[in-house]
Order: structure tokens, then sequence, then C-alpha cells
């Protein structure tokens, strides 16, 4: 079987992390024979030092610009002469190439279909790409049932094509007690919530920081410390900072590794998901699963994914209501230790053996074997 393993290259975000998970356990499955495939140009040389051991690898370079035109107007040219016979081509990130195998397309969310306005320009055509590839037969693959109703509702697809399979939890590397305020410049007596994720207009941390401005003026020890790359839009978020009362109290840390990660995650008081949209929510998770209490916005996919296991918040563009939860969290001991104990036993249900082995019912059902 044949896998888009493009978002592997470079700093992997949440699609970087489902795709290698899904490898990883696809190399320990009996049924399941991997081949990684990469459209890229530029970073060919890199595929196989960031695809898991056991998976073959395919290094004849793709140019994702020149195949994502073509394949936006004609199913040439197809997968094979890459990756070989295959019996399924699974596109992990919205776009699957043609090919004479069966072909499975992962859709994360719906962002480029029902908020255009908070995408890049060149995620602008991942819906006429994922409308060609489901008329001309493709399944498509959803992490939550919120997606997949939408996908139901948004794409011309036969609603039996469209299959929804949960992610796993990405698995926190260990990390000594107080070093995520190290990493962060705090002092041990400080408190801080926690952000973490692409600085970008659907994430809203520019709605975090007025939120944090309104929380943390009666709580001189409290800290906003925000990890992630920044992407497109993000300079709103750089104003919000520089408007802010406490933004001395506002640290920026940028891409952090895996180890700085868990640190960060595993120190926090808060963690904060302030999403105006959502597929899944792969960063509250590893949150829950290390015990921290999780406050999030009540929108897109996170009350399926969530559950009662974090303190969710309607959507709004008051930062007060977001504000309160978090000094909720903060100040209410019965309410943080509920949501501290509850957050491993609700992320112990999500698992990447259960997500390969439900991707494999979908193509075995797929290929009617």
């Amino acid at each position: 079987m044949a896998f888009d393993a493009t978002p592997l290259i470079g700093s992997p975000t949440g699609v970087g992390w489902f795709a290698s998970q899904l490898l990883i356990a696809a190399v320990a499955h009996a049924d399941v024979e991997p081949i990684a495939f990469a459209m890229t140009w530029r970073g060919r040389s890199c595929l196989r030092s960031a695809t898991p051991s056991g998976v073959s690898v395919v290094e004849r370079p793709m140019p994702a610009r020149l195949m994502r035109a073509l394949w936006g107007l004609v199913d040439f040219p197809k997968i094979e002469p890459w990756t070989g016979r295959v019996d399924v081509v699974h596109g992990t990130n919205f776009v699957v190439p043609p090919s004479r195998a069966l072909r499975v397309v992962t859709v994360h969310d719906m962002t480029a279909w029902r908020f255009p306005e908070l995408v890049e320009r060149a995620t602008l055509a991942i819906p006429h790409l994922v409308q060609r590839a489901a008329s001309h037969g493709a399944w498509i693959h959803t992490p939550s049932n919120f997606v997949a109703e939408e996908v139901k509702t948004l794409v011309d697809v036969d609603p039996e094509r469209v299959v929804a399979v949960a992610s796993g939890v990405p698995v926190l590397a260990p990390s000594a007690p107080g070093a995520g305020r190290r990493r962060a410049g705090l002092g041990d007596g400080d408190r801080y919530i926690l952000a973490l994720g692409t600085i970008e207009p659907r994430k809203n941390h520019a709605g975090l920081v007025r939120a944090f401005d309104i929380a943390a003026k009666a709580r001189p020890d409290l800290h906003l410390v925000v990890a992630g790359p920044a992407g497109w839009g993000s300079d709103a978020f750089h104003r919000a900072v520089e408007k802010a009362r406490t933004g001395d109290r506002i640290h920026v840390l940028g891409y952090v590794s895996d180890a700085d990660r868990a640190a960060l995650v595993r120190d926090a008081d808060v963690f904060a998901y302030p999403s105006v949209y959502e597929g899944f929510g792969f960063p509250p998770l590893e949150a829950m699963s290390a015990g921290v209490p999780v406050v999030a916005t009540s929108v897109g996919s996170l009350p399926e994914v969530l559950s009662d296991a974090a303190l969710l918040v309607p959507s709004t563009d008051d930062p007060v209501p977001f504000a309160d939860a978090m000094t909720l969290v903060l100040d209410d001991d019965a309410v943080r230790t509920r949501l501290s104990r509850s957050g491993p036993t609700h992320t112990s249900k999500f698992s990447w053996d259960t997500t390969l082995m439900g991707l494999v019912a979908l193509y075995r059902r797929a290929l009617g074997t």
C-alpha cells in the first residue's frame, strides 16, 4: 500500500503526526506493506530520514505544484511509475494521486470549504482536488464523525464512501519535572497557560491573548506560553501581544522540539485551545493524556473528540467567557482535579493501532475483500 509521507518532511504538525504514527502502526501489521512517497521536489532527499524504519521509500522526485495542477484537470500522471503496483493509495493530506489502485484520501477538516478566508491561497485548490478524486471513485477518510457529516454535505460523494476513523493520541516524550517551566524562562513560583500549534487565524491565538489579558490582570504570577511555528496571518497575533497590558508575561517560543513540547505540556497549569474550527484536535488530547486541564472552544469536532474531559466554551468574539473558564480551572481545586483525572482516562480510548485497524477495514471494504 502506498502512503503519502510528504507531511513528515520539515517541521511536522498535526498532519505529520498522523502520517508518522500511521506508518509506524502499519509496519507492525502483518497484512500491510507500506510504501512511502512524497509529493515534493526540494524535499525529496529528506524523505528516507523522516520515514519510520521498516517502510519502503520512493525517492524519485515528484514536483508538487506541477502534479497538483495536472491532477486538477486530468488523471495523469498516475502514481504507479513511482510506487510500482499497489492495492491501495492513501493520500494522507487532502490530496490523493490518480492510480489504477483503490484510492483513499484523508480529509482532516473542512476549513477550505467553510472558512476560505482562514486558509492560504494554495489551500483554496483543495476542495476541487477532493471533489475530483471523489467523482473518480476515491473513498474519503475523516478523523471524526463531525467532519464525515460535513463531507457528506459539502462534497458530491456517495455517503457510503465516507468513513470516520479516529486518530490516536501523540505520545509525549519523557521530561523532567520543571523542564517546561525552565524552557519558557519562568520561575518555580510562576503559573502558566500553554497554547501549542501553528500561529494562524484558525487557531485564534489573538483571541487567546485578549482572554489572557483579562485572566492575568489580578494574577501577577500567571504567564501565557505560546509554542509553535508562525504560519500565515500571524501578524494579528503579534499585534494583539503588543497591545496587551500583560504583554511582558506572554512568551512566544516558536517551533519547539518534541522534548521541549512534552516538558511544556507536563508543567502547564492550563492548556488553552481557543480554535475557530477543528476537525480533530491533537494538542488538547496531548495535554489531557498528561493530566493537564484543558479549556477549549466548543467548535467543530472538539465536543465529540474531547467530550466532558475538557472545559468547553462557546465560540465567540468576546474573550470574557474563555478568560472566565481559564480562571475557573486555575482557582477551583475541584474543577482542576476533575479535569486532571478525566483527561488520561478519556485519551486512553484513542490508539494508533485502533486507527490502523479501522483504516484496514476501510481498505478491505472498498476492495470488496
